[in-house]
């Protein structure tokens, strides 16, 4: 079954191109040329991806992403015409897993979004599909993180955050080293969103939390001790 991808962009020819590729690439593809219509759109049908600007008349991506993600983990890949890290930080902290700036390679874009799909659906390393460590449990092949009998609602880019850890349990990892590896080598934003991504990771893992280790000045250690 194909998946489907809302692309939400006021710039007729910017759309036109996007659109065209990610269907030449199989997908269904959803267009909404403001952030009302995009809330529409998306709450009408089912969507895998959302591709989605920033400056858009009526309501705009940092908007339309909040509202997404408090009933939605599906993963977001945001665009805009500015660079600025801080409008990068804001994306990720309203819950966005890729951001990408204008001016872009839509065969570029088509490749990170399939790539943050084969993530969030746990078929990247899936030759072994459970993970467990203390009370943790990952079922990737599901993407489901449980403590107990308690079921850890995680967005797309802290389930991969948590598996790369998992995985790489007992072992200093850099920020860069992390950033790397779950963001992808390609990914230009600063080192600053994986503390992002922990803390928020953190929060979720309640107790367990304790877990993740800090390194002052050096990065984190995933250790059940």
């Amino acid at each position: 079954m194909n998946k489907s991808v809302l692309i939400v962009e006021d710039e007729a020819r910017i759309l036109e191109i996007t659109s065209d590729y990610f269907k030449a690439n199989d997908f269904h593809v959803f267009e909404a040329i403001d952030g009302q219509e995009a809330l529409d759109v998306f709450n009408s049908n089912k969507i895998d991806l959302v591709v989605l600007d920033i400056m858009m008349p009526k309501l705009d991506g940092w908007s339309v992403c909040r509202r997404i993600r408090k009933n939605s983990d599906v993963p977001i890949i945001i665009i805009t015409a500015r660079s600025d890290e801080d409008d990068k930080l804001m994306g990720f902290e309203l819950g966005a897993d890729e951001y990408v700036t204008k001016p872009f390679s839509p065969k570029v874009l088509v490749a990170r979004a399939k790539n943050l799909l084969k993530r969030a659906s746990g078929s990247i390393n899936s030759s072994i599909n459970i993970l467990k460590a203390g009370d943790i449990k990952i079922d990737k092949s599901s993407y489901m993180v449980t403590i107990g009998d308690e079921q850890l609602d995680l967005a797309p880019k802290e389930f991969s955050l948590l598996v790369y850890l998992i995985e790489n349990k007992g072992l200093v990892l850099s920020r860069e080293t992390i950033l790397n590896n779950v963001w992808g080598y390609d990914f230009f934003g600063d080192l600053r969103v994986v503390d992002t991504h922990i803390k928020k990771l953190r929060k979720k893992l309640g107790d367990k939390s304790s877990y993740i280790h800090t390194l002052i000045r050096v990065g984190y250690k995933f250790e059940v001790l």
